[in-house]
């Protein structure tokens, strides 16, 4: 159950490609191994009402939250974070040339026992072999 989302200020709308961005983490999501593809999901989220840093207008944000199952090493979650963030990093290089653009990433695992799910996606994908 690797749940991925990005808030992101508005005033990266026309700069960032999010519908892009989603299908890069998504891959790199997928290169890890640890997860299926019918668990996978990867969505970003528009804030319209921000206040950042110092207030400049074209200050933007992305925050990346990554909330993953239990099971996966330390070092498996330090690993996919690292390829996450890099391969991010590198899609969106433009924004790192002004000094007005703030990315962060955090995985979280989610409690099981506290988390409930029913997934029709994992039996087709699973009966197809993906």
């Amino acid at each position: 159950m690797p749940h991925f989302t990005m808030d992101y200020s508005a005033n990266l709308d026309g700069k960032v490609d999010f519908d892009a961005l989603c299908r890069v983490v998504h891959a790199e999501i997928l290169k890890t191994g640890l997860f299926e593809t019918g668990a996978v999901r990867v969505r970003a989220i528009r804030s319209d009402a921000y206040a950042i840093a110092d207030l400049l207008q074209e200050n933007a944000f992305i925050d990346m939250s990554f909330r993953v199952g239990e099971g996966r090493s330390e070092e498996d979650k330090r690993r996919t974070g690292e390829a996450i963030f890099k391969s991010v990093t590198e899609h969106l290089s433009a924004l790192f040339q002004t000094p007005h653009f703030a990315l962060s990433l955090e995985i979280r695992e989610i409690d099981p026992a506290l988390s409930w799910k029913k997934n029709a996606i994992h039996p087709r994908l699973r009966k197809a072999g993906s």
